[in-house]
């Protein structure tokens, strides 16, 4: 959040009304906190111009039945190890931690051997990792919401992986269900949805 930015009482329960209720009509929350309708559009005009307010739509994983990963790395490079999983369609986040682990990733698949191929062939191996813990999310608190894209075939997989699906080990196991954007998938999410 910017400096110039501040958040008063009526800018917070904007903010938790659309997190109750992501369809909240503006007309409701003007009456819960008693202020006009063309009050609150200017509100959430601003709070959506500054990127405070934001609406994520996507895939409940758990009740779509996906594995969520969560990976925390210790790495030399926090940019690097990012900048290598920018176009992955399997990669949910990433965040630049404190303390010995600097780098909490998070993957989505529709399986755990393709989660464990992805750490083993893009983080073990990669130089500048020193150390991976690679967890299983077994439930959450809360829903997680991932968005989903559609991607069109490309000649070149999005990671920086110096070998191509059909040349992977865990790829010709059956341990890796390979990636959608070059067209080496075997799974059923981005079958269902590609072009």
């Amino acid at each position: 959040m910017s400096k110039s930015t501040k958040l008063d009482r009526k800018d917070l329960a904007i903010i938790s009304l659309y997190s109750q209720n992501p369809n909240i009509s503006q007309e409701e929350i003007a009456k819960k906190l008693g202020i006009s309708q063309p009050a609150v559009a200017m509100r959430i005009r601003r709070l959506t111009s500054t990127g405070i307010l934001s609406k994520q739509v996507g895939l409940d994983l758990f009740k779509a039945g996906l594995h969520l990963a969560k990976v925390d790395v210790t790495t030399t490079s926090t940019s690097k190890v990012l900048r290598a999983f920018k176009g992955c369609p399997y990669f949910l986040n990433g965040l630049v931690t404190s303390g010995r682990n600097n780098l909490c990733l998070f993957f989505v698949a529709e399986d755990i051997a393709t989660l464990e191929a992805i750490v083993d062939n893009h983080l073990r191996a990669n130089k500048d990792v020193q150390s991976v813990d690679f967890n299983i999310v077994i439930s959450s608190a809360h829903s997680v919401i991932a968005p989903i894209r559609i991607y069109g075939k490309a000649d070149r997989q999005p990671c920086e992986a110096a070998v191509e699906c059909h040349k992977c080990p865990s790829y010709i196991d059956g341990r890796c269900i390979g990636c959608p954007i070059i067209g080496q998938y075997k799974g059923w999410l981005w079958s269902q949805i590609g072009p």
